[in-house]
């Protein structure tokens, strides 16, 4: 997985993996502008380029916020330009979060997004738009068909980059956008926006510029996707090969067999992933760290580095890690609850044998049907309480007196 990570993965532009992708992206925009010619009631089309396509579903599903740059001085204040404004506008993330801003803007004739760690809301976004709907819930249908339409045209680029045979700029990886959300979450809070926040969004654009983009983010996917399969198959397959070499052929179920071999939910799968993501993140991150270092002539390329850092592998990497965590805190949990139960379990069998050679002592008939409850009491509860009377008929001093089952508890503990 890592070898395949090195050699066909790579970076955006220089990636035959992320080739396949880009095809498989561009197929599936001519495939919903097909299907969208067949439902509705215009003409029919035929749709043999994707510039073609792109160019009927732009037109099909309009939105206000589509701007590519609001005039020269806009383009200069804000900076909005064709290569940039799919990541700096909200709407055309495609996310809950974009949806939100797409409806919004949609209903409001706005357009927000986020430069140079502002969020700025554009009034009065397109003078001819507005949205079909005769009431609230139709014009919310129609305002996420709207979104999902738009995204669709816009996630293979534009129809003047598919007609030069360019590449063009896609859609925004959502493992990249989370910073845009910060900026507006803060900016709405009146918290102060950091120039962390600022490197990071600008980091964040130059990725995107450089083509790390929703198309490139699946193909990096796909390594991490094999890791997993490989590793939960191997795991199924030694296990169904013990299956069969320890089960008697006249004892064998399906049931039985599936319980056996099934890959998932057990410790050994889950560690097994922990070992597999690891090593293939290790590698990876140190392969993206030494091209960083080369690229840069000496000094450390940051855009160059998360252009090979596989964010994927990143990501299903921490979700084994918190795993694992959380298995280590339930066992360490179980293993305390049962020290405690077990010296529990001895110091009680060593009072109730304390009070049977009290009892023969005594002759106490009262002291025996005690211990006869204590016994049989499931919580101790009331056995606890009969034994705190017992002690003050002894003339026990009364600090010294656990009346309760949770001071017996407490002292167990040692508190």
């Amino acid at each position: 997985m890592v070898l395949l990570t090195y050699f066909l993965v790579g970076k955006p532009g220089a990636s035959p993996i992320g080739n396949v992708t880009d095809k498989w992206f561009a197929e599936r925009t001519i495939d919903f502008a097909k299907l969208t010619n067949h439902l509705s009631k215009e003409k029919k089309k035929n749709f043999n380029s994707l510039d073609s396509a792109i160019s009927y579903l732009e037109g099909k599903f309009k939105v206000p916020y589509d701007q590519t740059g609001i005039g020269e001085s806009g383009r200069f204040v804000f900076d909005l330009n064709p290569r940039n404004h799919h990541f700096k506008s909200l709407g055309h993330h495609p996310s809950l979060f974009g949806l939100f801003f797409s409806i919004l803007d949609q209903f409001t004739n706005q357009s927000h997004f986020v430069t140079g760690g502002q969020f700025i809301s554009l009034q009065q976004a397109d003078g001819k738009w507005e949205l079909r709907g005769e009431n609230v819930p139709h014009k919310i249908a129609c305002g996420f068909v709207n979104w999902f339409g738009h995204l669709i045209s816009d996630m293979s680029g534009s129809e003047s980059s598919a007609k030069k045979g360019n590449r063009g700029m896609g859609l925004p990886a959502p493992l990249w956008t989370w910073i845009d959300k910060l900026i507006v979450i803060k900016t709405k809070c009146n918290l102060p926006i950091s120039d962390l926040d600022k490197g990071i969004e600008d980091l964040a654009l130059q990725i995107f510029k450089e083509g790390f983009d929703l198309r490139f983010q699946a193909a990096q996917t796909i390594p991490v996707f094999l890791n997993e399969f490989i590793v939960r198959f191997i795991y199924a397959v030694r296990r169904l090969f013990g299956y069969f070499i320890n089960t008697p052929k006249e004892e064998r179920s399906f049931q039985l067999m599936w319980k056996k071999c099934e890959p998932f939910k057990n410790p050994t799968i889950k560690r097994m992933l922990t070992v597999a993501h690891g090593t293939f993140v290790l590698v990876d991150t140190g392969d993206a760290v030494i091209r960083a270092f080369v690229t840069g002539g000496g000094n450390f390329n940051v855009g160059e580095f998360f252009l090979r850092l596989n964010i994927a592998g990143c990501g299903r990497f921490l979700i084994s890690l918190y795993g694992e965590t959380k298995q280590t805190f339930i066992y360490v949990s179980a293993k305390q609850d049962a020290e405690f139960f077990k010296k529990k379990i001895v110091i009680v069998e060593n009072y109730i044998e304390g009070l049977r050679i009290l009892a023969e002592k005594y002759n106490d008939s009262q002291l025996l049907t005690f211990v006869s409850d204590f016994q049989k009491s499931d919580a101790y509860i009331k056995a606890f309480e009969k034994s705190a009377e017992f002690a003050e008929l002894r003339n026990v001093p009364t600090e010294k007196i656990m009346k309760t089952k949770a001071d017996i508890d407490n002292y167990f503990r040692g508190k």
